[in-house]
């Protein structure tokens, strides 16, 4: 075929940049997009902040800076263990699974931790590393130089939760062969270690940290001498709350015994996780959710949202100009336009979905999970005239704060199943009820998978045992037989 022209015509779409910076304000959170006007703050000299100020004011204490409560992490059971704890062949992991995970309070940290009642509980200054403890007690010994660098080999090798988790042996070939350090030298050292605070650190296993923290006690704490049986022989079997055959083994009655896993759980199975580096990650809340004269509405958080306007002097200057010159000038003065309406035209966008997902999640604000109706995307899409992936915009990394606590956007949808009436049940509704039948259970005789669903198709609600396997381990719920108490 020979080259030659022709001409077609066709149509397509092109977004333009206005429309294509509206797309990506909208789905920053409020962290990013205070970064992107910063940005824009920096490089734009027709942009200024309303105040004047160089930083946006500071919202109300109880607004500005709010850890997000996601209810979907839902808090563990007090005498729950993990599902993986099964008494088996695979008794060393479940002996670590149990120590490491289940010692926890209601609220889903450490029984040695600080609470959250403590006024000074976010102004505490950074604690030392757990590495940094340790050698500042190694600093004051009398030890000779040798033994105090073992020491320190050792502490190195520890990690967060203070577990020495390489092998003596492993750790000694790290060592110059020229030095000809015995194995009883670093027997030594790590006893040495061992002695030191936090009680418990330097354990080469759960148990033997267990060990170590009940040895530390008076030899008159009621219990220490059962419990420390129990550490050495048995403690896969309390991890798989097998108590007929820990009765049995122990030659103890149920009152010894629930002394007995009384004193372990008062125990720290993290001895070093008090010295890790915690990052707390706060959220500012787009909407806030009241209830005005009985109806809930939701409102715009003002401190969330960027004061930005034009910069008078700079722009009547630009309006002057007729300069060729200052066509670049003219291109930047567009821009801070576009960029004060797009954050404007975000924030209406943001208002107008939480208000229409407020009407219709109105029951959950009164009565609480248990309540929360099934949505989708598509709902609220229908409901605005916008599209799907405009609502999944601005759901996701958005938050709205109630007094149920500060809840992603995102958190009002899910999944659903049908009931026998033909309506249909939020899947969050249902873990709701899940979690309240197995809070109200007796603990000598848990329920079922099988029962739960049983007593949910009382309810109406159609549930398979499978589904409710599921929505029982998303909520960090062990099976029947972990939950079974003395």
């Amino acid at each position: 075929m020979k080259p030659g022209l022709s001409l077609k015509l066709s149509q397509h779409l092109t977004l333009t940049p206005q429309l294509q910076q509206s797309i990506r304000l909208l789905q920053m959170s409020t962290v990013e997009l205070e970064q992107e006007v910063e940005k824009y703050l920096q490089e734009n000299p027709f942009l200024e902040r309303a105040d004047g100020d160089e930083a946006p004011p500071l919202p109300d204490p109880g607004l500005a800076a709010i850890v997000p409560a996601t209810p979907a992490a839902v808090e563990p059971m007090p005498d729950a263990a993990p599902d993986s704890l099964e008494a088996g062949d695979d008794r060393a992991s479940d002996d670590a699974d149990y120590v490491r995970d289940s010692w926890t309070d209601v609220d889903g940290g450490s029984r040695n931790g600080s609470s959250d009642d403590d006024p000074l509980s976010f102004q505490r200054a950074a604690t030392a590393t757990l590495r940094e403890h340790l050698l500042a007690q190694l600093g004051p010994t009398t030890l000779s130089q040798r033994d105090r660098a073992l020491v320190a080999l050792l502490i190195d090798a520890l990690d967060d939760d203070g577990y020495l988790t390489t092998s003596l042996e492993e750790i000694a070939t790290l060592a110059p062969e020229e030095l000809e350090i015995a194995p009883e030298e670093w027997r030594a050292a790590l006893s040495l270690l061992q002695n030191f605070d936090p009680v418990g650190v330097g354990a080469r296993s759960p148990a033997e940290c267990l060990r170590l923290q009940l040895l530390a006690l008076p030899a008159t704490t009621p219990a220490r001498e059962l419990s420390l049986k129990l550490v050495d022989q048995h403690l896969p079997l309390l991890a798989a709350r097998d108590y007929a055959r820990l009765k049995r083994l122990l030659r103890c009655d149920d009152d010894a015994l629930r002394q007995v896993q009384s004193l372990i759980r008062s125990l720290d199975p993290r001895p070093g996780a008090c010295h890790a580096a915690t990052d707390a990650h706060y959220v500012i809340p787009d909407v806030i959710v009241t209830k005005v004269r009985g109806v809930w509405t939701a409102r715009l958080n003002e401190a969330a949202i960027p004061k930005l306007r034009l910069h008078q002097l700079y722009a009547s200057l630009m309006r002057r100009s007729r300069d060729a010159a200052s066509a670049p000038m003219a291109g930047q003065l567009q821009e801070a336009k576009w960029l004060i309406k797009n954050v404007h035209q975000r924030f209406e966008t943001i208002l107008r979905v939480a208000q229409a997902i407020v009407e219709r999640q109105r029951h959950y604000f009164d009565h609480g999970e248990v309540a929360m109706r099934p949505l989708v995307l598509r709902e609220i899409a229908d409901i605005l005239g916008l599209h799907e992936s405009t609502i999944s915009r601005v759901t996701t990394q958005k938050y709205m704060l109630t007094p149920r606590g500060t809840l992603e956007l995102k958190y009002f949808f899910g999944s659903f199943v049908s009931t026998d009436t033909g309506g249909a049940a939020s899947a969050t509704a249902i873990r709701a009820l899940i979690r309240q039948l197995i809070a109200a259970e007796s603990p000598k005789s848990p329920l079922t998978d099988s029962r739960l669903a049983e007593l949910l198709g009382a309810q109406g609600i159609i549930v398979a045992r499978r589904t409710i396997a599921k929505y029982r381990e998303s909520l960090q719920i062990p099976p029947v037989n972990l939950r079974k108490s003395i």
